[in-house]
């Protein structure tokens, strides 16, 4: 099975291999995508360690443009203890990324996917969004959003 959605849910799976290590941050996961085979997952680690896509990136040395890279929220476009990773999404020339939902977080909310799409990378957004909303609904109440 190797659909968008059977990417999605394996990302899905991911982001919750990181609970409760990530907290306060939120449990994201990704996988990466090529040639219709994962070749790279992630998860949100402690703060201060990588995020979901880094980890994911860091075992796809090569080449990353024709790659997808599966979400389960807004990459981050802010370098907070760690660098942005919409914007490293961005220099390591991925093809393509599917978010499953947006980051209400004031200090991103839409603007990972700005910095994405302005680094000519093909964006969708909302593939299994109430999935994600509802592995990401702790971390959101808690932070407030």
């Amino acid at each position: 099975m190797s659909t968008p959605v059977y990417f999605m849910q394996q990302a899905l799976l991911a982001g919750r291999l990181a609970l409760p290590g990530c907290l306060p941050n939120p449990p994201v996961g990704c996988v990466l995508v090529k040639d219709r085979q994962i070749v790279g997952q992630g998860f949100t680690q402690r703060p201060g360690e990588p995020h979901a896509e880094a980890m994911a990136l860091a075992q796809w040395p090569g080449d990353c443009s024709g790659l997808t890279a599966y979400v389960t929220l807004e990459p981050c476009s802010f370098q907070g203890r760690t660098p942005s990773c919409a914007r490293t999404l961005g220099q390591r020339g991925v093809g393509r990324v599917v978010v499953a939902m947006l980051d209400p977080d004031p200090r991103n909310a839409g603007a990972g996917v700005q910095i994405l799409r302005q680094a000519g990378i093909e964006v969708q957004v909302g593939l299994l969004a109430e999935e994600a909303a509802q592995d990401l609904s702790a971390y959101l109440l808690a932070s407030g959003y």
